[in-house]
């Protein structure tokens, strides 16, 4: 169990970096997501690759400009699934178009009746990072308990999108908690694979 200290610096952590995050206005946060669409992935990616991505919530990131371009490049889309609290998430095929349904947490999410995929490319939300590739989430533990339970079977690449205000000194890691492989900005790609 996190300590009581570790918890409460945590959500101190989040509540500053979304506050940021939030500060910033809808056409900032519309050019850094062309920007990193414009950029792409840091990495060569293989017709057929799945890339999974989310859809985004309140000030979060926007990672459909990023996904339509991969999608172009011959990436396979999909997105999470909530099953339940302490589960890894489950992936779903979704393509530009699909029609998203209200899943259990009020998220949109594909279809039950599209096809589950493993991802080999993660792209993560988060509410803060630091230069060591870790991520304060919500609190939730989904990405860190989906990262752990994939990686077992298959390498599974991480990569979170933020803006640059979301950067931070240093994030109170624990032991379960799963690094990134990558952060990418509108002002930098992080790569944290030699870390």
């Amino acid at each position: 169990m996190p300590s009581k200290a570790a918890q409460h610096s945590k959500q101190e952590l989040r509540a500053a970096a979304l506050a940021a995050r939030d500060a910033l206005s809808n056409e900032e946060r519309a050019a850094a997501a062309q920007t990193i669409a414009a950029r792409g992935l840091p990495f060569a990616i293989q017709p057929g690759t799945v890339v999974s991505g989310y859809a985004p919530i309140r000030s979060e990131f926007d990672p459909m400009p990023l996904m339509l371009k991969l999608a172009e490049e011959g990436a396979r889309l999909a997105l999470p699934a909530i099953t339940a609290r302490g589960h890894a998430l489950l992936f779903r095929a979704w393509a530009p178009g699909d029609r998203l349904v209200l899943g259990s947490l009020g998220i949109t999410e594909p279809s039950p009746a599209a096809a589950e995929l493993a991802p080999d490319v993660m792209l993560v939300p988060l509410a803060a990072f630091d230069r060591l590739g870790h991520r304060i989430g919500y609190g939730g533990g989904y990405y860190d308990y989906t990262f752990s339970h994939l990686r077992k079977a298959k390498h599974v690449i991480g990569v979170g999108l933020a803006f640059a205000v979301q950067e931070i000194p240093l994030v109170p890691a624990l032991a379960h908690d799963e690094a990134l492989d990558y952060v990418l900005t509108e002002a930098q790609t992080f790569d944290f694979r030699s870390t």
